[in-house]
């Protein structure tokens, strides 16, 4: 299953519908960008506004080693040719829908990260500026990479080792974790109500998801929707 498709004409995602045969309630994930055109979170906004639930990403607190990796993406919108803006919940999320947010804190996204070889802890937080300046001089240019394209399962033995890399792990193994036993509790309470949940969560999450709401409740993917998160022009 594609979740966020890179070609030479732009980049897109996958809006997912999860349902089970027998329950009402259904799952429908939104695989984000942090960087983006406008038209894309207006886009996301819109179908948000008639979901019933909204479990959403947000790592609660600070820390200078997370504000560190953010700078990858909080760059590139500055260069304001590049039409690109930062997620902001004040642009994605609709105030009148209830919230749920089961992300972690600052400290522990950074006690996950301190679990990395001091090497590649002290790199990571060099390298995420720099990625960021790269991203701010080439524009929408520097998303047209296969590397940021999100699968279900990874296509190529390149891909896999990226997925199942020890950064990737210490970026988002506790926080997958954290969001999966959040759905679960929403269907245990929930799975005979005829609501909409959102789930709106970095892309790398996804697959995750998409296999843990398979493999412990049974929901299947029964819908996508592809949106645009930005055009080549």
């Amino acid at each position: 299953m594609q979740i966020i498709e890179v070609t030479g004409f732009g980049v897109r995602s996958a809006v997912i519908t999860m349902r089970r045969g027998d329950t009402p309630l259904r799952f429908v994930l939104f695989p984000m960008l942090h960087v983006a055109s406008p038209a894309f979170y207006a886009q996301v906004r819109a179908r948000l506004e008639g979901c019933d639930v909204i479990v959403a990403e947000g790592i609660r607190g600070h820390s200078r080693q997370v504000g560190a990796l953010t700078l990858a993406y909080r760059f590139a919108p500055r260069r304001r040719r590049n039409g690109l803006v930062e997620q902001k919940d004040a642009i994605v999320l609709p105030a009148a829908v209830p919230l749920l947010n089961p992300d972690v804190t600052a400290a522990q996204a950074t006690a996950d990260l301190k679990t990395l070889p001091r090497w590649m802890y002290a790199l990571l937080l060099v390298a995420a500026p720099v990625f960021g300046l790269v991203f701010t001089v080439r524009g929408p240019r520097a998303f047209l990479d296969t590397d940021l394209e999100v699968d279900d399962l990874p296509k190529t033995s390149r891909a896999e080792a990226l997925a199942d890399g020890p950064v990737i792990e210490a970026l988002t193994a506790r926080r997958d974790r954290l969001l999966l036993d959040a759905l679960g509790e929403i269907h245990a309470e929930c799975s005979e109500e005829p609501i909409t949940v959102a789930v709106v969560y970095g892309a790398g999450h996804i697959p995750a998801v998409a296999a843990g709401l398979r493999d412990r409740y049974g929901y299947r993917p029964r819908e996508a929707e592809w949106l645009t998160v930005f055009s080549q022009m």
